[in-house]
């Protein structure tokens, strides 16, 4: 069936606008051809093929009909098309309905989903190789070109005469060709030409492009648009965009256009002119899945207008209010999303109620040679609350490093141990695991009494009724002790296990696993939540991480998990001094880590990439390390990190920093959730401009972790205006989460950290600091949520392919 809802809704903007031919982007004409050769196959009925022919739509010339002869012909369209959905109508139904003003869409959706998700092959002009191209940039549907969004609008819409050119300033003009000829600049064959219009002349030079001198024949009428720039005391345009001005319509001048993302054999002008030609063919044809009386309560555009303006706007109103659409709609489906993945996670299956023991708690606490500070307390009591209930908790624990996660975590722990139940602590890497065990088996030590234990396993008696023990799992331990670990773990002597994400993965079963707690939330996602429940339990998860997240940001992207958050360090926690260093005082950096590190300290720095790159002149570790260890620290230990090595690799370097053989560490970001290693006080980071707020914080969390005043230097090239405000920033401010406040007002659209890890859908629209528009999303996504979580209803039948094609898509880039 051929789809007359989009087209009634043109023809009626076509009036509102006063039959300006402005209702879509380069007039009807283009678009009424391509809709006439979908529809002759659909019409079989003799009489309608008949009015149909009449309209001569293959052959629109609407552009030059008069006002008055443009309204009679729409006219004349809308009683075809209102003519032809009741015989649609007619045929299904058992008797004639009464009169509609338009026509049922649900079985038209499937038909034009169905054709905008096939392979942009079958475009015109888009051949195997150029798909190829697209391929590189995750374009491969016709769907994905619609939201194959520009990076950013030149605006060339303001026209001048020649006459009232400036230096610097893109600019437009329409000029005849006077002359044109081929010349050499810089060695190379270019073409220049002059050109001119009633106020005066200009010279105009397109550099390496010999081929355009036949093109530009004398009196050929050019519009131009660029930067004019100054030489030799006259003005001159240098390669600018240029177009014919009889054609029909302007793509690469003369208005806002767009810049797209572009890959190795990708031209401008080329990918231009194939956006324009898809955006007026399919953009109207995309369904609509917001709920109208949403759409209208927030004042959004429809989708397929607001589509089309975010690639050629008429104005900067529009591309304005095109992003707003498209932006409320990726953090609406966001929302739905998460809130979807919190229903099916409590409903799944009932959770163990775990109830409080409070003498054993008071035990534990009352045996730290420390007092819970007031944000621990509160963070402990919402924990303890949600564990006696038989929904399982799914929370999201934040804090700084330092905070104190740990301690509210082994509570939690040994309430599931005074259940009768296991408690499983995952951590991203060995080193961090086993950071984990000495620290908890350190804790528990103070409140019992250890009675037996081995290099990877603890028993301590005197906590509980019965005796409780820690084990430790990973890959370090000999395979016949992890073999009897696991048979423990299976047989319920173990009660609190620690180890890597390995601990849900195949060969560990538990034998009825309470709890589990997850160090480092971004890289733990829903599937390995999903690997818990598939063991057969419906454990209580705990997900902590240091990472600052601003709490409308953390709603966004772990909607499906409540919120606690320590937000207070403990007291004496000193601060760790840092500064923003010049290329020219990076010798007096290097000399202040060889004080360090003859005081008996380490240092570590950081470098951004692998390998060289000549695209980002940035320092990389493997040269760099090779130019640290044999130029400047020839007489010291260097250690080398980076996310190319294996696992045990890595876990091996670390090692030797932490146990001290090592004296510096030269690392990748893989460093940045690391090891806790209290001797090292200096961290200095390489082209620091090249990383966000929230990173460059967790880089200094690395330092500061023992009693010794700590460091942090920072060191860029040329950084940005913004990057300056940055490196300002991280100077000037300790506190993690006003950084990350501050991160959002700085960053652009796209993810703000680990989106694509945890299987969420990418962020191309929506500017995740703007809160205001975030907070709308996610009211009415709670509002739908609540009268139709499902999305069952009729009217959500749209809405509902659209999250889940969304997020089947988010879950395959994950």
């Amino acid at each position: 069936m051929i789809n007359t809802e989009s087209l009634r809704k043109i023809l009626e903007l076509e009036h509102q606008k006063g039959y300006q031919d402005s209702a879509v982007i380069g007039g009807l004409d283009q678009l009424l051809r391509n809709w006439a050769s979908q529809a002759a196959a659909s019409l079989n009925q003799p009489r309608l093929l008949k009015r149909f022919q009449s309209l001569k739509l293959a052959k629109s010339r609407y552009a030059s009909l008069t006002k008055p002869r443009r309204k009679e012909w729409v006219q004349s369209l809308l009683d075809f098309l209102f003519e032809f959905e009741q015989g649609q109508v007619a045929k299904s139904a058992a008797k004639p309905p009464p009169p509609i003003s338009r026509p049922p869409s649900r079985p038209r959706v499937s038909a034009v989903s169905q054709s905008l998700d096939a392979a942009i092959t079958g475009i015109h002009g888009i051949s195997s190789t150029l798909a190829a191209k697209f391929g590189k940039l995750g374009v491969k549907t016709i769907r994905d070109l619609l939201y194959f969004f520009p990076r950013r609008h030149l605006d060339y819409s303001q026209r001048k005469f020649i006459s009232q050119l400036t230096e610097g300033d893109e600019q437009t003009i329409m000029a005849n060709v006077w002359e044109a000829k081929l010349v050499m600049l810089g060695g190379r064959r270019s073409t220049e030409a002059i050109v001119g219009d009633e106020t005066g002349n200009i010279r105009v030079v397109w550099f390496n492009n010999p081929y355009l001198v036949k093109t530009l024949t004398p009196n050929t009428r050019l519009v131009i648009s660029g930067r004019v720039s100054l030489f030799g005391g006259r003005y001159v345009f240098e390669s600018p965009e240029w177009e014919l001005a009889e054609d029909k319509e302007l793509i690469h001048t003369g208005r806002l256009i767009p810049l797209y993302p572009l890959t190795q054999g990708l031209r401008p002008r080329q990918v231009r002119k194939l956006m324009k030609e898809v955006v007026d063919q399919w953009a109207w044809q995309v369904a609509d899945f917001l709920p109208p009386e949403l759409s209208k309560r927030c004042n959004l555009l429809e989708l397929p207008q607001a589509i089309s303006q975010a690639h050629y706007p008429d104005d900067e109103t529009a591309i304005d209010s095109a992003r707003t659409r498209l932006a409320f709609d990726e953090l609406f489906l966001l929302q739905l999303g998460v809130l979807g993945r919190k229903r099916d996670w409590q409903e799944g299956q009932p959770g163990n109620p775990l109830n409080t023991q409070n003498e054993v708690l008071d035990n534990f606490l009352n045996s730290l040679p420390f007092a819970l500070t007031p944000a621990q307390q509160r963070v402990l009591k919402e924990i303890l609350a949600d564990l006696p209930r038989t929904q399982p908790m799914s929370r999201l624990l934040q804090g700084e490093v330092g905070s104190g996660k740990t301690v509210v975590a082994t509570a939690a722990l040994i309430m599931a141990a005074a259940n009768s139940y296991q408690g499983a602590f995952m951590a991203p890497t060995e080193i961090l695991a086993e950071q984990h065990f000495t620290n908890v088996c350190h804790l528990l030590s103070r409140a019992g009494q250890e009675e037996a234990g081995e290099d990877y396993w603890r028993r301590y008696g005197g906590l509980l009724a019965q005796p409780l023990t820690v084990a430790l799992l990973i890959g370090d331990i000999t395979q016949a002790k992890k073999l009897g670990l696991q048979q423990q773990i299976q047989s319920g002597e173990i009660d609190i296990i620690i180890g890597t994400h390995a601990l849900i993965q195949k060969g560990v079963e538990f034998k009825k696993l309470g709890l589990a707690v997850v160090d480092e939330q971004h890289r733990f996602g829903v599937a390995q939540r999903s690997a818990l429940r598939q063991k057969g339990f419906s454990p209580h998860v705990l997900v902590m991480t240091a990472t600052p997240i601003p709490r409308t940001l953390a709603l966004t992207l772990y909607g499906d998990l409540d919120l606690s958050v320590i937000d207070q360090l403990p007291p004496g926690r000193q601060e760790i001094k840092t500064k923003w260093l010049h290329p020219a005082q990076r010798e007096k950096a290097y000399t202040f880590i060889r004080r360090q590190v003859a005081g008996g300290r380490q240092a570590f720095i950081i470098c951004p990439l692998v390998e060289e790159s000549e695209a980002i002149q940035a320092k990389a570790a493997v040269a760099e390390y090779k130019r640290l260890a044999e130029e400047v620290f020839p007489e010291l230990k260097l250690g080398l990190l980076h996310g190319r090595m294996s696992a045990s690799e890595k876990d091996e370097v670390m090692r030797q920093f932490h146990a001290g053989t090592l004296h510096i560490l030269v690392s990748t970001p893989v460093v940045e959730v690391g090891i806790d290693v209290p001797n090292a006080t200096v961290m200095l980071i390489e082209s620091a401009d090249r990383f966000g707020l929230s990173q460059l914080h967790q880089f200094r969390g690395r330092v500061g972790r023992g009693e010794e005043q700590s460091y942090c230097l920072l060191l860029a090239e040329n950084p940005s205006i913004v990057a300056k405000e940055r490196l300002d920033s991280i100077e000037k401010i300790q506190d993690g989460f006003a950084l990350a406040e501050e991160d959002l007002k700085l960053r652009g659209p796209g993810e703000f950290f680990g989106t694509r890890q945890s299987g969420l859908p990418d962020l191309r629209m929506a500017k995740l600091s703007d809160i205001a528009l975030l907070e709308m999303a996610r009211a009415e996504a709670m509002k739908l949520f609540q009268v139709d979580p499902t999305l069952a209803k009729a009217e959500h039948k749209p809405l509902a392919t659209e999250l889940a094609r969304v997020w089947q898509k988010g879950s395959e880039l994950s």
